[in-house]
């Protein structure tokens, strides 16, 4: 099932494979559109690392007990050629343009290449 024109629910979906809840679809749908606008923009595929994580895996991977991810609105990226920081400055550049919705914007030291990006009502801000 697409999303999107380029994103397909089984790359935003729990990677355990377990079934997505209802309630998290519509999150999924509005989270790849702003994915979309992102591809766009840098002219390049998006690589999902991790989307939806239901809450096994979430702690598993050992994710914040309150996530983004748990309810289907994050997403940890990836892009060919591009570290974290420059992917997180895109994207930063896009909400300040008011193309993509604001929310949490964020990269971790220890995933130099990864950038997490969620739609959260309240703007967050960090580097790790």
């Amino acid at each position: 099932m697409q999303l999107t024109q380029h994103f397909a629910l089984s790359e935003l979906a729990c990677s355990c494979g377990c079934s997505l809840p209802p309630r998290v679809l519509d999150r999924l749908r509005r989270l790849a559109t702003a994915l979309e606008t992102v591809r766009a923009e840098i002219g390049q595929p998006l690589t999902v690392i991790s989307g939806y994580r239901c809450a096994s895996r979430n702690r598993a991977v050992g994710g914040a007990p309150a996530s983004r991810h748990l309810i289907g609105d994050a997403a940890d990226l990836q892009s060919q050629g591009m570290t974290g920081a420059e992917l997180r400055a895109v994207i930063e550049r896009l909400i300040d343009e008011r193309r993509i919705p604001d929310g949490g914007l964020g990269t971790y030291a220890a995933k130099v290449l990864t950038c997490h990006y969620d739609l959260r009502p309240t703007k967050a801000r960090w580097h790790g």
